[in-house]
């Protein structure tokens, strides 16, 4: 019996053992690195040539053994010592002093390793977060810092333990003033001041059975000195928000696009208190618009559009400049800024809702508003140039529907209402309108670039606000009147100027293409007539098409189709009605206005056909050799024969492109039809005219 109960005390001595040699172990590391501040005279040794490295590392692996040994969720004497005696704290100091050299280094990867490799909650506890807090703000305060790499290795435990935990985002970007506020242990919580002093109260004071520091912030009743108040809450100081903004300006491509994750993990929280925080009490937002802002800043004042253009596809990941791409002043800081623009657009999309519309409504109103708008309404004819084709460019990088809707807000206004020609219903976009009529034929395709770019982009209210609002009344049918079963009955191309005599009856006899088939079913237009609308404005003699093979209007049928289906696809959530509204013949009769953008392409289209059109057969009579020179120049444009200067080579290149714009616009006629329509069908048919 007696040796029974021996052989249980024996075990049982046994057992715990390994656990007091293990604190021991712990604390014996920790005196070894006090001790060499209190001993060592050498202020130049490097921190790696000491064995600081070597004693961080044992008490790591120590807490991360010990943690094994113990029942989940219980903390065990190890880092218990470690809360209690506040040596993150210390070590926080140490690594602020940087003293050994490289101690920061040091600081940096030993913080990493606990909170990633020690499973124990720990970023609750006051002795862990302030000091973690401290740490933030000794990183990302000069660039190229030698300690980037730890910094960002830091940050990224940090955003992943926010990520899992999404409350813990309070305890790490809170400023002093938000933590002296807290009710913290009765323990004292001020560091002292020298490093030598901090050293030598561990040294006298590092008892093993005192009451360890172990229950998380708010334990206790004392608040922290009012010294350690900031007035602005801790906002302007270095926190994660800021350490991450200036590690993504990181000469280093890997440092910056890792931070860039990092902070894209950080404004993803699925918690709506968390995302909430983010956006009122952190500088988020305000931090990356800034960045932002100051990236435009170092672009060159005019740019070319082309250079602009050339640079499209630039992406966050790959922000730097094609190589292979001819160089042109500023073009490293505009490729900086479109990346950095992209990052923003893609933060928008990846955030939680709340932080998502913050910082669209930021980027709006302090690039939008505050840079782009002055230079979109300024007098200088370069700068109105530079900033549209710019505009463009972010507009077609553009893809998160929260920083869209503000940048259809931004260009077109908040106005639902159709217009009247004397209005002006939002100043930017009336000015833009103008622009498409500019003196300055740059700025006018620059600004009809931008409107082609804005239309294509999946908002209802662009095409509301252009286009539909000043249709939905269908002012542009005459009240009293019934309306035709078919256009066929009101279509009389006799009346139109732009047709000679003669232009039916002798039809296309060049061409081998079919004629459109036509289609009243359930009443609606022969589409041969309105085909045939588009591909008469140019005079018979003016066209070589026929001349060549696969080159009817029915070449561009695929695209066309292609596209139609593209943009019925955006269109279809938004609910469209099928069919139109009856018209109320009661309803009195309002003039009709087809409103500011559709009023200044029809202004220029029918400039066109009077400058071009109205005296194409007078001009080219006095081209000699007209239909040849036109064929080459066909072919030149074609690429099927080598350039060479003609006379009247403008002429002849503007009569080419205008018959080419003409059978695309009579392919896209063709394939809004009804698809049950047997035009539809898009295999080669018959030979016949047309």
């Amino acid at each position: 019996m007696l040796s029974r109960l021996g052989a249980l005390l024996q075990e049982a001595v046994g057992a715990r053992e390994p656990s007091i040699d293990l604190l021991e172990a712990f604390v014996e590391h920790w005196k070894g690195i006090t001790h060499y501040y209190i001993e060592s005279t050498d202020e130049h040794t490097p921190a790696k040539k000491t064995d600081i490295p070597w004693r961080l590392k044992q008490m790591l692996d120590i807490l991360v053994y010990e943690e094994r040994q113990q029942a989940a969720g219980e903390a065990g004497p190890c880092l218990e010592y470690l809360l209690q005696h506040k040596i993150l704290e210390t070590l926080c100091t140490l690594g602020k002093a940087e003293y050994p050299p490289g101690m920061r280094q040091q600081v940096f990867q030993f913080f990493s390793k606990v909170l990633a490799q020690v499973q124990h909650p720990l970023l609750h506890y006051l002795s862990v977060h302030r000091p973690v807090q401290k740490l933030l703000r000794l990183g990302g305060t000069v660039p190229g810092s030698l300690t980037e790499k730890e910094e960002v290795q830091f940050t990224t435990v940090l955003c992943s333990k926010i990520q899992q935990d999404p409350a813990l985002l309070t305890y790490i970007l809170e400023g002093k003033k938000t933590v002296a506020r807290k009710q913290v242990s009765r323990e004292p919580t001020a560091l002292p001041g020298e490093t030598a002093s901090v050293i030598v109260v561990e040294n006298k004071d590092h008892t093993h059975s005192s009451a360890p520091d172990t229950s998380p912030c708010g334990a206790g009743a004392t608040q922290l000195p009012a010294e350690t108040e900031e007035p602005n809450g801790g906002i302007g100081e270095n926190n994660l928000i800021t350490s991450l903004i200036g590690l993504c300006k990181s000469k280093k491509g890997r440092v910056a696009l890792k931070a860039q994750e990092n902070l894209l993990l950080l404004v993803s929280v699925a918690s709506q208190a968390a995302a909430t925080y983010l956006v009122q009490s952190s500088p988020c937002c305000p931090a990356v618009v800034k960045h932002l802002c100051q990236l435009y800043q170092t672009m060159p004042t005019f740019l070319d559009p082309a250079d602009i253009a050339s640079l499209e596809g630039i992406s966050w990941r790959l922000p730097s400049a094609p190589s292979d791409e001819a160089s042109f002043p500023g073009k490293e800081a505009l490729a900086a800024f479109l990346g950095w623009f992209d990052y923003c657009d893609h933060l928008i999309m990846e955030a939680h809702m709340v932080v998502a519309d913050a910082l669209a409504k930021a980027v709006a109103e302090k690039l939008f508003v505050e840079i782009l708008q002055p230079q979109l309404l300024h007098v200088s004819e370069q700068s109105i140039l530079t900033t549209t084709a710019l505009l463009t460019a972010l507009l077609r990088q553009l893809r998160s529907p929260a920083l869209l809707r503000e940048a259809v807000t931004f260009l077109l206004g908040t106005e639902q209402q159709p217009a009247a020609p004397e209005d002006s219903p939002c100043a930017l976009c009336t000015h833009l309108i103008r622009h498409c009529n500019h003196l300055s034929d740059e700025i006018s395709i620059a600004t009809l670039r931008l409107f082609e770019e804005l239309l294509q982009k999946p908002h209802e209210q662009i095409i509301h606000s252009l286009i539909l609002c000043h249709l939905e009344g269908r002012l542009y049918v005459v009240r009293g009147s019934p309306e035709p079963e078919s256009y066929e009955d009101t279509l009389d191309l006799e009346e139109d100027p732009y047709f000679t005599d003669g232009l039916l009856d002798t039809g296309f006899q060049h061409s081998k293409h079919p004629p459109a088939p036509a289609t009243n079913l359930d009443g609606k237009t022969a589409v041969t007539e309105i085909v045939n609308s588009f591909l008469c404005l140019v005079p018979e003699e003016a066209k070589t098409s026929a001349f060549m093979e696969e080159t009817g209007y029915d070449t561009y049928v695929h695209d066309a189709y292609g596209l139609f289906q593209e943009c019925s696809s955006r269109v279809a959530p938004w609910g469209w009605p099928q069919a139109l509204t009856p018209l109320d013949p009661h309803e009195p009769e309002r003039p009709f206005f087809e409103g500011h953008f559709f009023r200044m392409l029809f202004d220029r289209m029918s400039r066109i056909l009077e400058q071009v059109i109205g005296d194409l057969m007078q001009r080219i009579q006095r081209v000699p050799q007209f239909p040849g020179k036109l064929l080459l120049v066909r072919k030149q444009l074609m690429g099927q024969v080598p350039g060479e200067q003609l006379d009247h080579q403008t002429l002849l290149q503007g009569v080419v492109v205008l018959e080419e714009f003409c059978k695309e616009l009579a392919a896209i006629a063709f394939v809004k039809f009804p698809p049950q329509g047997p035009h539809l069908c898009l295999s080669p048919p018959a030979e016949g005219h047309v």
